[in-house]
């Protein structure tokens, strides 16, 4: 069997100005990164704004499992499967982080014959987005930390600095630092702290901003710090607006690659469901939704997080009206839900499918709750039985969700044809009603406890002395009209990550509430949610390489 790397090594692909060409994109509107990847001009915005949207397709999950779900596999194959229908269609996927991708979940360009290609460019630096982004971050640090050192004109309080400084790798002993030792000149001695890029504010300040306008606007309102009166402290009063949008310039255009089939892919931003908005970024589904008669694009882990906020927080801002969820699951993640040992799966065990099915039927009763119409696919494994692929079939049908088998990870389009015509089928008989879970002028308290109750099946939510205390001065501050960007652990509904199926009567536990003043929402930390990562025992880094020829080897 050939690895993923290995099938993308081997695909023919097209000059990425002809794909771009494909969806009306000349090569005068790219900015061409080689020969098979770019990014699109603002000029071909301004020609194109007002054309007519396509229809947008989302593509979800249930909770991750070490058995594996395949969501953007999916993603990447439902697209060339519309293409194989003569369908006028783009991918709109993430970029991936290079955190999991030498930690322990490997690359995120999907997987066997439905992938995004060149991998090991998308997977590694790409265009350099993240680079600009953990750049931008860092100056702001610089700034914050030499304006002290200055004279601190604005009175921040070194013990209320909310700011921190990001990278985009794993490491856990970054966690909680202490800068500024040595003599005066080398700065004011603080405790300080890292997060992994993917959870900076600038990643979703970028990912939600329309132009670059709306850029410079959201990184102004970014609050870095609070005086000692204890009011905030701005980026756009430390002065460094300008020179963070400087390096974002290229940053903020979205990128364009392709398909094993050669298929248009928009890939851009990459913030974490976990820990952020978990959303490409709004440009990119924009652009997409202008270029093609249809949009496949994806969330973040599971439906409890990733569609969530793509519902709750990036349509909210943008407008976006999605016309159809297709939710992912396995009948092997289904039986791990179930208890079953990961070594076990591949037998037959219908009880133990009866038993975490449950975690598919909540997922389904939450993306019905945004009045959108549910797709559900089953990611086919050659262990799967007949009883128990029909099993979940029925279980679908019986909650008025359509129901399809996918095989792209082995046939790509061709293999996920099946899904694409049920998909055409629900757009065309199944109306799309679309209305976010809770309304902008309720309470951030009930905003949270909206979420926690409705769509991870919490009973009651407890706050920490700090949290309750960060909230209430957060109303005070007038930010209680922005929705919630819930921080949870992705492998349970629950904020415990070992409470598998449906946990219900719990308890869900915010720790700590932040404000991301730019990118207009509150985090809120859950459970034992950190923001930035760290390695496993055997991190994937171990098994990747390079030849003298140049050949990258370990990548998945």
């Amino acid at each position: 069997m050939k690895s993923d790397i290995e099938i993308a090594k081997e695909a023919k692909m097209l000059p990425i100005a002809e794909v771009a060409k494909k969806i009306g994109v000349s090569e005068d509107d790219l900015e061409l990164y080689g020969k098979y990847k770019a990014k699109i001009e603002d000029s071909w915005w301004e020609k194109n704004k007002n054309n007519k949207d396509g229809r947008l397709i989302l593509v979800t999950a249930i909770n991750p499992t070490p058995a594996g779900e395949g969501k953007t596999t999916t993603s990447v194959g439902l697209g060339q499967a519309f293409c194989k229908l003569g369908k006028k269609c783009v991918v709109a996927l993430r970029e991936p982080s290079l955190g999991p991708c030498f930690g322990i979940k490997g690359g995120a360009a999907g997987g066997g014959y439905a992938q995004v290609v060149p991998m090991e460019d998308l997977n590694l630096h790409f265009t350099g987005d993240f680079h600009a982004i953990t750049s931008a971050n860092n100056l702001l640090a610089a700034i914050l930390d030499n304006h002290i050192q200055q004279g601190n004109e604005l009175g921040i309080d070194p013990r209320n600095i909310v700011w921190k400084r990001c990278m985009d790798m794993n490491d856990r002993v970054l966690r909680n630092i202490v800068v500024g030792l040595g003599a005066k000149t080398d700065g004011t001695v603080r405790e300080d702290h890292f997060v992994i890029t993917v959870a900076s504010e600038i990643m979703a300040v970028l990912c939600l901003a329309s132009d670059m306008k709306d850029l410079k606007e959201r990184l102004s309102r970014i609050i870095v710090a609070y005086d000692y009166s204890g009011n905030p402290v701005t980026a756009g009063q430390l002065k460094c607006v300008g020179s963070m949008a400087a390096l974002l310039k290229d940053a903020i255009k979205p990128n364009i690659i392709q398909t094993l089939e050669n298929t248009p892919a928009i890939i851009h931003g990459g913030p974490f469901a976990n820990i952020a908005h978990g959303c490409n970024s709004v440009r990119a589904t924009r652009y997409a939704l202008k270029a093609a008669d249809y949009v496949i694009t994806e969330a973040g882990f599971g439906a409890d997080l990733g569609a969530e906020k793509f519902f709750d927080i990036k349509c909210r801002m943008a407008g976006l009206k999605p016309d159809c969820v297709v939710l992912v699951a396995t009948i092997r993640a289904l039986k791990y839900n179930g208890g079953v040992a990961k070594a076990d799966l591949s037998n037959e065990n219908l009880e133990a499918l009866k038993k975490g099915i449950v975690n598919l039927e909540k997922h389904i009763e939450n993306l019905q709750q945004y009045k959108v119409p549910v797709v559900v696919t089953l990611n086919a494994f050659s262990s799967d039985t007949a009883a128990e692929t029909e099993f979940v079939k029925k279980f679908c049908e019986d909650r008025n969700c359509e129901f399809a088998l996918s095989k792209v990870w082995e046939f790509g389009g061709e293999g996920g044809i099946e899904l694409a015509e049920k998909v055409l089928k629900t757009l065309e008989e199944k109306e799309s009603n679309f209305e976010p879970l809770y309304k902008d002028e309720l309470s951030l308290k009930e905003k949270i406890f909206t979420v926690a109750t409705k769509i991870y099946g919490a009973k009651d939510v407890s706050y920490s002395k700090e949290s309750d205390k960060m909230l209430k001065k957060l109303e005070e501050l007038g930010f209680s009209n922005l929705p919630v960007c819930m921080a949870k652990t992705q492998y349970s509904l629950s904020d415990d990550q070992t409470l598998l199926g449906r946990p219900e009567g719990f308890t869900l536990n915010v720790r700590d509430v932040y404000i991301s003043a730019g990118a207009g929402f509150v985090v809120v930390l859950t459970g034992q949610i950190v923001t930035m990562p760290g390695l496993s025992k055997t991190p994937a880094a171990y098994s990747i390489d390079v030849d003298e020829n140049g050949k990258i080897t370990g990548l998945f």
